[in-house]
């Protein structure tokens, strides 16, 4: 072999070796590769973990970013805050300190004073007269008719009268103001007891309240929990008023100024059941006095009447009902004691609520109402303010009734 054969022997051989270096340097180069990727976006996710906490990771890293970090405070803060701020925006600002009973009858004094009422200005005009002859007691007499005063407590009020006037020998006006208020006082009867049934026992004292539409009976309710709230009682409300849309949400305000809280059913729900369950939720609850406001009815309509006999005794299913109340306007005389009547015997009345027995109203209404019914005017309405509710007094009343402007 010479030596030119020799030399391109070496140089193939040489070529041959460098091919298959480049071929096994590119391939492990490529097997580099395959293997980095997955190394790589392991290291910085997940060093030391498994491939589970790498979507963990990626979560928590999203949530650090500026453009996102805002996101879940915003809509999370509204539903953590708004339960702790509603209490102190609804309930305590709101809630309203109720005024006192003894300040409640300074107005019914004022209220009942002798220029706005016609009895008032019926019974001064008589004692200021300077002869008290014939003509002069019939016109008494028409004076306390006209006055809602009935016939029989009249008659029996002017014979007295007359008897005094003639025994004693009155004549000085002083003399004769004061025999009229001691005959009006006894007729008007304070030896009636005009307590209400709200002393809890076993069970909260459970009131009902009833009457026509349009006595003023759901806002009767509502002023009734103030008078009650302003005793230091805890009351609840029960509206099984449920024909009238408005009337749940009417007592629900009453309740809500002085923080009484009001049980209420669907619009057209059965009365009883709500009776019964604001009852039950008043027994839960330990509530003093339990006020459930009923529908208005005409007392002319014998099934209306007999459901609202229903509620009573569902009502009393949980617990004795301590007072029924009939709301009565004090300006309807005659048809007033019709209805009196009529509830009375459906119910069992054992007190009455004259609303608008303010300038507007005949005074006598309330001796009759107590003489028909044989039950006690137990609160008087004196106007459209939401303390114009007052416990009733005979003293107060007749020395309302003498007074002059």
């Amino acid at each position: 072999m010479d030596g030119t054969t020799l030399t391109l022997l070496i140089a193939g051989i040489i070529i041959v070796l460098g091919v298959t270096a480049g071929l096994v340097v590119t391939s492990r180069r490529r097997a580099l590769r395959g293997t980095s990727k997955p190394e790589l976006e392991k290291t910085p996710e997940q060093p030391a973990g498994s491939a589970g906490t790498a979507v963990e990771d990626r979560e928590a890293d999203t949530a650090t970013r500026p453009d996102t970090a805002p996101a879940q405070p915003e809509t999370a803060e509204p539903e953590v805050v708004q339960p702790e701020t509603e209490p102190a925006v609804v309930e305590q600002p709101t809630v309203e300190k109720p005024e006192a009973p003894e300040s409640r009858l300074v107005r019914l004094r004022r209220r009942l004073s002798g220029s706005n009422n016609a009895l008032s200005r019926g019974l001064l005009a008589l004692l200021s007269r300077d002869k008290l002859d014939e003509d002069t007691w019939e016109d008494f007499e028409d004076t306390l008719l006209s006055s809602d005063l009935g016939v029989n407590p009249t008659m029996e009020l002017v014979e007295a009268l007359r008897d005094r006037f003639k025994v004693e020998g009155i004549s000085d006006p002083g003399q004769a103001r004061g025999a009229l208020r001691e005959e009006l006082i006894k007729i008007v009867d304070p030896t009636l007891d005009r307590t209400l049934g709200t002393v809890r026992g076993d069970h909260p004292a459970v009131v009902m309240v009833v009457g026509v539409n349009g006595t003023g009976k759901t806002t009767t309710v509502g002023k009734l929990a103030r008078v009650l709230v302003a005793e230091d009682k805890d009351v609840l409300l029960g509206a099984a008023d449920t024909f009238r849309a408005a009337a749940a949400d009417q007592l629900e305000t009453w309740g809500s100024r002085v923080g009484v809280p009001t049980v209420r059913g669907a619009e057209g729900a059965d009365p009883a059941s709500v009776a019964f369950e604001a009852v039950k939720a008043g027994t839960e609850a330990e509530a003093d006095v339990v006020i459930v406001d009923t529908a208005g009815r005409l007392h002319t309509k014998t099934g209306l009447m007999d459901e609202l006999g229903k509620v009573k005794r569902v009502i009393e299913r949980q617990a004795p009902v301590t007072e029924v109340l009939l709301v009565l306007d004090a300006t309807t005389g005659q048809n007033g004691l019709t209805q009196a009547r009529i509830f009375a015997e459906v119910v069992d009345i054992t007190g009455v609520v004259l609303t608008k027995l303010d300038g507007s109203a005949k005074g006598g209404i309330v001796i009759q109402v107590q003489r028909e019914l044989g039950v006690p005017v137990k609160l008087v309405g004196l106007g459209e303010g939401v303390d114009d509710l007052a416990p009733f007094e005979a003293t107060e009343f007749v020395d309302a009734l003498l007074t002059q402007d």
